[in-house]
């Protein structure tokens, strides 16, 4: 239902908005998607998290940016909370309205920037889910079982999770990838990640080999469409992510290991790596990361499974 607000104003979605603020959204979006290179998710994920931020403003009775206030932004938030929004989704629209007004005041649209006293709440981060390597190796070794009789999409299925677990690249990387991207001679994945960087990430023999299985039926499902694409859907179209996440939950139960998202065999990857004795400067070029930070999170990964095989080992861990 559309609300009126006390100037007068009908807002209900971007459309809505007072001129000033719609032409704001739109600049923020336009400086995010084509300056910054956000990806098509987080384009959309900002455009509604503004899109909230700018109708409660205008609820409030802002028309113009600089009637914007920093009472205004934390009411907002109020009402995320009010909502039954976790503290990290609370977290990350706070993140969003600072960069907004971070953008707007650098752009002199409004003359102090309100979103830097912005606060969020603390955030717990959760250790990533990973497999264990025996985990893991029964996956492979399932998946492998299950496409010996050579059909396509179970070929297809293998080879896309051998090189998610081989690389530790994002589902998203793994469908984006072009027959030239991938190097068998030499093992190597050209892989583009967040903000079009190109990294160049090794794999190893099970990885080449199920991939040698997908190329030689991958033609069972070429379509006019399918163009370079390395992995191709059921109609020939480039794979879907949502597909191999379909996929993945299905080989995961008949595996019998515990069900995860492709995104949990690129935490596996980044942590069996890590135990394995790779350096976190090494780990962090393989998955792409940005900050170091961000690829630290392993290492807690290494040291909380250490310390549970300690308490469940040791005659002497007990309190």
């Amino acid at each position: 239902m559309r609300q009126r607000n006390c100037n007068d104003e009908w807002v209900s979605s971007a459309d809505d908005l007072p001129r000033a603020l719609a032409d704001a959204l739109s600049g923020f979006i336009a400086y995010e998607q084509d300056q910054r290179r956000r990806s098509p998710h987080t384009v959309r994920a900002y455009q509604a998290d503004i899109c909230s931020l700018l109708t409660s403003c205008a609820h409030a009775g802002a028309s113009i940016m600089s009637e914007i206030s920093l009472a205004l932004l934390r009411a907002w938030l109020a009402d995320q909370h009010a909502r039954g929004l976790s503290r990290a989704s609370i977290a990350r629209r706070a993140s969003v309205a600072r960069a907004f007004t971070a953008w707007a005041h650098e752009r002199q649209l409004i003359e102090t920037d309100p979103g830097a006293r912005l606060a969020s709440p603390s955030v717990t981060r959760r250790l990533p889910t990973v497999l264990d390597s025996g985990q893991a190796q029964r996956l492979m070794e399932h998946a492998a079982v299950a496409s010996d009789d050579g059909d396509p999409i179970s070929s297809r299925d293998r080879a896309v999770i051998e090189l998610l677990y081989a690389t530790g690249m994002r589902v998203s990387e793994a469908c984006g990838l072009d027959i030239d991207d991938v190097d068998r001679q030499s093992r190597t994945a050209r892989v583009t990640g967040k903000g079009d960087k190109v990294r160049v990430v090794p794999f190893g023999a099970p990885a080449d080999q199920a991939l040698q299985a997908w190329l030689e039926v991958r033609n069972h499902l070429v379509h006019p469409a399918s163009g370079a694409a390395l992995f191709l859907g059921a109609k020939g179209g480039r794979l879907d992510p949502r597909v191999v996440r379909g996929s993945l939950e299905r080989l995961t139960g008949q595996a019998q290991v515990p069900r995860i998202a492709p995104h949990a065999l690129r935490h596996s990857a980044a942590t069996h790596v890590l135990e394995g004795g790779a350096d976190l400067r090494t780990v962090q070029e393989l998955l792409g990361h940005a900050s170091l930070a961000t690829t630290e999170r392993y290492t807690h990964v290494s040291v909380e499974r250490l310390r549970a095989e300690f308490t469940r080992a040791h005659p002497r861990s007990g309190a």
